[in-house]
């Protein structure tokens, strides 16, 4: 028996005995409009107003986009976003898109497009954080657990502070996305080593699926609800 895994980008063929069990995802159906899907679920959001209805024109904004080593769909859902801040009047050079590596490497110059599409690399300010860069990082003094913590200035100076990813569940943060938006991902490099550090995670609730009594993502939490992120 042959079995495809979901593996880089062209799969990974196996041969397994015709007794192996295969335990498979099931499938979702595919949306028949990917973009009013989108378009809907900004206007149309679960326990807030619409984004639109939150900004300004003229008021400055960042866009945080999770890196290459996700795999947030980027290139399909920041468009609709961006088309949405510009509908109320938000100037395309008051936007600023950032990548949000973390302390990871930045992404090259043939990985940006690929990852966002040539039309926002080509029409949008895309800066990619840099979690040892003191002169644009802010302090947000410390957490609750002690730990002191720094985010990037252009996030924490702009009006609109908007946050995209994705989730999934991850093996000590409890899920990926949401407030893992701001810390680890537009942190300085010291706030990310405190929060993944070796007693955060040897913790019993830093794992798969947990959030509540999970330090590292209360942590998470406590660090972005403190940026007051606008959507």
């Amino acid at each position: 028996m042959e079995v495809n895994l979901s593996y880089g980008r062209t799969g990974l063929l196996l041969e397994t005995s015709d007794e192996a069990v295969v335990l498979a995802a099931r499938r979702a159906p595919i949306l028949p409009d990917e973009a009013a899907a989108i378009r809907n679920g900004l206007r149309q959001p679960i326990g807030t107003v619409a984004l639109r209805d939150k900004v300004r024109p003229g008021e400055s904004a960042v866009v945080v986009h999770i890196d290459i080593t996700r795999a947030t769909p980027n290139e399909h859902l920041l468009p609709i976003v961006l088309s949405e801040l510009e509908a109320v009047g938000i100037r395309r050079s008051d936007i600023t898109l950032l990548n949000a590596l973390g302390t990871h490497r930045p992404q090259t110059s043939t990985e940006l497009p690929g990852m966002l599409g040539d039309f926002i690399v080509d029409n949008f300010h895309c800066l990619q954080h840099d979690a040892w860069d003191d002169g644009n990082l802010v302090s947000l003094g410390k957490t609750c657990l002690g730990h002191p913590v720094r985010i990037n200035r252009f996030y924490a100076e702009a009006q609109i502070r908007i946050l995209t990813g994705f989730i999934e569940r991850h093996f000590f943060a409890g899920y990926s996305g949401g407030p893992k938006g701001v810390l680890p991902s537009i942190a300085g490099f010291e706030s990310v080593l405190s929060n993944h550090g070796r007693e955060m995670i040897a913790h019993p609730k830093a794992i798969f699926g947990v959030t509540c009594g999970n330090p590292i993502w209360e942590e998470m939490r406590e660090v972005a609800l403190r940026t007051a992120p606008t959507f």
